[in-house]
C-alpha cells in the first residue's frame, strides 16, 4: 500500500506507557481476505483498489505492517458480571489512529491477533464464526443508525484455534472512534493513581469532548454527557430489540459506540426478560435489564472520577451522585421519545406514554414479534398475525388512531415516520447463525445475501425468508457464546 494511504497520528501511543504495551501482532500461516468492506474503506479515505486481495490480507491480518503504524495492546479493567479484575487487550492490536479525509480520528484495531502482555493464558487468537458475526452485526447496527464500532476486514488466518472443537482462526479488523472504556479509567483507579486518571480524562475531553475544555468543572461536565449518550445508545438498544449480552465495564465506551459484539442477540417475540447468553446464567444483561446495569456501569465510572470533580470528597460524592440518580431519567426520556416515533406519534400529547407502555404490553400478552409488529402496523391491510388478532388490539388501534389523526399531517405523516424508523429487517439470530454456519466450511453465499438485506433494513425484502421470526422452539434454546 502506498505510505500516503494511511494517515497516522498515534496520539494515544504519545502517553505513559502505563497506558499500553507495545507489540506487534503475531504472524499468521496463510492471510486470505473473507469479507472486506469496501464502503467502509473509502470513508476512511483509503483507495480498495490501490493494492489486490493478497496483499490487504497480510496487512490485514497483522502479517505486515502499515508504515506509520505503532502497534499497542491497551491496558484497563473491568468489572465482568460485577466481580472486578485487571485485564487489557489480550487478542487485540490497535495499529495506530487513522485520520479520515473529513478530519475525524479512527483506531484502526486487529482483532485475534495473536497473545500480549494481558492474556492471561490464552491464546490471542479468534475463530471464524465469532469475527464474522462481529462483522455482520457491527455494520447492520450502522445501518440502523445505532452508534457502534465498525468492521473493515475479516481475514482467515489459514490456522486452527481451539475452542470447545477445534475451528477456522480469523483476524477482524475492527474501527473505533477509540478504545476508550469505563474498564480504562477503573483501570489506574484501582491502583490508586489519581494522576493517570486525570491524564485520561484529560485526553478523553480532547479526543471525544473538546467543547468541555472551557467548562467551569470539565470532569463533572464529561460525566455528564456520557451519562447522555450512553442513555441514548441503549434506549436506541431497546428500540430494535437488541441484547448486548457482556455489558461489563470494560464494554462501555466513552465514544458511546456499541462495541464487543460476543454473545449479542435480537428479539424476535418480545420478552423482556430475554437472555440468550450462555455465560449470563443469572439473567444480569437481559433484555430489560440493559437501562439498569448501564446506570450501575455509569457509577463506576463516576467512582474513579471522584477525585477530580471536588477537592472536598463528600462534595465530589454528591456531584456524582446526582449525575448517576439522571441516568434512568436520562434512559426514559430517550426511549419514550424512540418509542413514540416508531409509532408515529408528533409531538407530545398527554396520553402518550400509557399508549406506549399499553403497546408493549399487548406485544408481550400476544406473544408479538418486535420488528414485525412495529413495521406491520404502518400497514393498511395488516397481516392477521400477533398483536393484530389479539381482543386487545381494537380498543388499543382506536385510541392510537384518534391520536395520530388528531397530530399534523394526519396518518400519512404518521405512517411516513414509522416507515423511516421501524426497521423492516433486523439480523435475525437463526439467519446469523445459518450463515456463520456456511461460512465455516467455505460457502460465503449465505453470509453476503444477509449482508446485503442487513445493509438496507428500511427496505422490504424480495425474500419474505428475511422478516420471518424462528421457531418458539428455537427461539427458547438458542444460546450465544464470547468465542474466547
Amino acid at each position: 500500500m502506498k505510505p500516503s494511504s494511511w494517515r497516522w497520528e498515534n496520539t494515544y501511543a504519545r502517553l505513559p506507557e502505563a497506558f499500553f504495551r507495545r507489540v506487534r501482532p503475531t504472524p499468521v500461516r496463510a492471510p486470505r481476505l473473507v469479507v472486506f468492506n469496501r464502503a467502509l474503506c473509502l470513508e476512511l479515505g483509503l483507495d480498495p483498489d490501490a493494492q489486490d486481495a493478497a496483499a490487504w490480507a497480510q496487512i490485514l491480518s497483522g502479517n505486515e505492517l502499515p508504515p506509520g503504524a505503532e502497534p499497542i495492546a491497551q491496558a484497563y479493567a473491568g468489572h465482568q458480571f460485577g466481580g472486578f479484575t485487571f485485564l487489557g487487550d489480550g487478542r487485540a492490536v490497535i495499529l495506530g489512529e487513522h485520520l479520515a479525509p473529513d478530519g475525524r480520528r479512527w483506531d484502526i484495531a486487529l482483532k485475534g491477533s495473536g497473545p500480549t502482555p494481558f492474556s492471561r493464558h490464552g491464546d490471542g487468537r479468534a475463530a471464524l464464526g465469532p469475527m464474522l458475526r462481529e462483522y455482520l452485526i457491527s455494520e447492520a447496527m450502522h445501518a440502523l443508525g445505532i452508534p457502534t464500532t465498525r468492521s473493515l476486514a475479516v481475514v482467515a488466518t489459514g490456522e486452527e484455534v481451539v475452542r470447545d472443537r477445534v475451528l477456522p482462526g480469523a483476524v477482524l479488523t475492527r474501527v473505533a472512534s477509540s478504545h476508550i472504556r469505563v474498564g480504562t479509567f477503573q483501570y489506574f483507579w484501582a491502583r490508586g493513581e489519581v494522576e493517570h486518571v486525570r491524564l485520561l480524562a484529560d485526553y478523553t475531553i480532547a479526543r471525544h469532548f473538546p467543547e468541555l475544555r472551557n467548562a467551569s468543572n470539565p470532569y463533572l461536565a464529561m460525566l455528564q454527557a456520557t451519562v447522555a449518550t450512553q442513555a441514548r445508545l441503549v434506549a436506541s438498544w431497546l428500540a430494535v430489540g437488541f441484547i448486548h449480552g457482556v455489558m461489563n465495564t470494560d464494554n462501555m465506551s466513552l465514544a458511546g459506540e456499541t462495541i464487543d459484539y460476543g454473545p449479542c442477540a435480537f428479539l424476535d417475540t418480545y420478552r423482556p426478560k430475554a437472555v440468550f447468553s450462555s455465560i449470563d446464567t443469572m439473567g444480569r444483561y437481559a433484555y430489560a435489564n440493559q437501562p439498569g446495569i448501564a446506570a450501575w456501569n455509569l457509577a463506576r465510572f463516576a467512582e474513579t472520577l471522584l477525585p477530580l470533580l471536588a477537592l472536598d470528597p463528600e462534595e465530589a460524592r454528591g456531584m456524582a451522585q446526582e449525575e448517576i440518580e439522571n441516568v434512568i431519567p436520562a434512559f426514559t426520556a430517550a426511549w419514550q421519545a424512540q418509542m413514540a416515533a416508531k409509532l408515529g406519534l408528533i409531538g407530545k400529547e398527554e396520553g402518550d406514554i400509557s399508549l406506549i407502555e399499553d403497546w408493549l404490553h399487548l406485544l408481550e400478552a400476544s406473544a408479538a414479534d418486535l420488528t414485525n409488529a412495529f413495521r406491520f402496523l404502518a400497514l393498511d391491510p395488516r397481516p392477521a398475525i400477533a398483536p393484530f388478532t389479539h381482543p386487545q388490539f381494537a380498543p388499543w388501534q382506536q385510541r392510537w388512531q384518534a391520536r395520530i389523526h388528531a397530530q399534523p399531517g394526519g396518518e400519512v405523516a404518521a405512517r411516513k415516520q414509522m416507515n423511516a424508523c421501524n426497521p423492516a429487517v433486523i439480523p435475525r439470530n437463526h439467519l446469523v447463525e445459518e450463515a456463520l454456519a456456511a461460512a465455516e466450511v467455505g460457502d460465503l453465499r449465505p453470509l453476503h445475501r444477509l449482508m446485503e438485506v442487513v445493509q438496507t433494513p428500511f427496505v422490504e425484502p424480495a425474500d419474505p425468508r428475511f422478516q420471518q421470526p424462528a421457531s418458539e422452539e428455537l427461539q427458547r434454546t438458542y444460546r450465544t457464546f464470547c468465542g474466547t
